[in-house]
């Protein structure tokens, strides 16, 4: 049978799909698209310590935080500064196998900075010159909503490390009570129907904390507190110090390690100085290249090493002095 002129007509008609149409169903996508993007996110083998030193000191920890994130509660550690709180929460976020998010936490941190904000004001101009010399212009302009660490995490079921979660002041942290309580998190400020979003079933999360006695330390809420597992840490033995500084200063010897470590768990027991386990591998590094150098690292340069590597935690110069005789007397 024939084709009528009628029906190609209509058929044309019926494929053919205006320009402006086209760059605007376009325009509009791409517009979709960036709201649904998220950002990349990795497995935290780019923020887990490398090495990580695993005695069985540390290993007895890590399995407790391990068996706490399986059965879906988040975990709080707590513990001295430079006891290996962080290290610790970022090795046992990777050995998930889910995506990591870090966040660090500070006095200025807002509920926005963890769920997201509507960011600048986004504009989409489409350009039709179909027709010569006729060129019409067409604007979609919106504010646009940024999803921020939380929020990115709770969507792909990553785990979030939250740092220093106690210097954070706790109302900007009102947002998880209803995610650990009902599986839901309230996107405080959106506008429109998606103002919360369901907790994706593999999300965890693990907060790090410094005692409640530091400074800039804020005292989380109870209600809070009540959902979370609360996993106390101390400075590790000197076992595992001993391997951690190995492992962090490659060329140095075993007596040089274990002076080091002996002086700062010294300088720890006696004196009112809080040290970690840091401050030993930097006199270790200090020490160290010195004997690359070829220069001499007598008693009195690996005194100064160690002194040097914790006198930032003095709260005076009259400190000093106490603590040069302790190290003195280690070495």
């Amino acid at each position: 049978m024939t084709e009528s002129s009628h029906d190609r007509r209509t058929r044309g008609r019926q494929i053919r799909t205006p320009r402006k149409q086209k760059e605007n169903r376009r325009g509009k996508k791409e517009l979709e698209d960036r709201d649904d993007a998220s950002p990349d996110l990795g497995d935290g083998s780019e923020l887990a310590p490398d090495p990580f030193v695993e005695t069985e000191a540390v290993s007895d920890v890590r399995e407790r935080v391990g068996h706490w994130l399986s059965v879906g509660r988040p975990v709080h550690l707590v513990g001295p500064t430079g006891c290996g709180k962080t290290a610790l929460a970022l090795h046992v976020a990777a050995e998930r196998d889910r995506p990591v998010v870090l966040v660090n936490g500070d006095a200025s941190l807002r509920t926005a900075d963890l769920v997201g904000e509507y960011g600048e004001r986004e504009r989409y101009s489409v350009r039709d010159e179909f027709v010569r010399d006729v060129v019409k212009r067409t604007d979609v302009e919106r504010d646009r909503w940024v999803d921020n660490a939380l929020t990115t995490a709770v969507r792909e079921g990553a785990t979030l490390v939250y740092n220093e979660f106690s210097r954070t002041k706790p109302a900007a942290n009102n947002v998880f009570l209803s995610m650990f309580e009902e599986g839901v998190l309230e996107l405080p400020g959106k506008r429109g129907e998606d103002r919360s979003v369901d907790v994706h079933p593999e999300f965890r999360a693990i907060f790090t904390s410094n005692d409640a006695e530091y400074a800039g330390v804020h005292e989380p809420q109870d209600a809070l507190l009540d959902r979370l597992v609360g996993v106390y840490l101390d400075y590790y033995n000197a076992e595992t110090e001993r391997e951690i500084v190995a492992a962090r200063v490659e060329d140095a010897d075993a007596d040089l390690v274990e002076t080091v470590v002996d002086a700062v768990r010294a300088v720890r027991a006696q004196l009112d100085v809080t040290v970690g386990t840091r401050a030993a591998v930097m006199a270790a590094e200090a020490v160290a290249a010195l004997e690359r150098g070829d220069e001499s690292a007598d008693d009195d340069a690996v005194v100064q090493c160690c002194v040097d590597a914790m006198a930032s935690k003095t709260a005076t110069r009259g400190e000093i002095d106490p603590l040069r005789e302790t190290v003195r007397e280690v070495i």
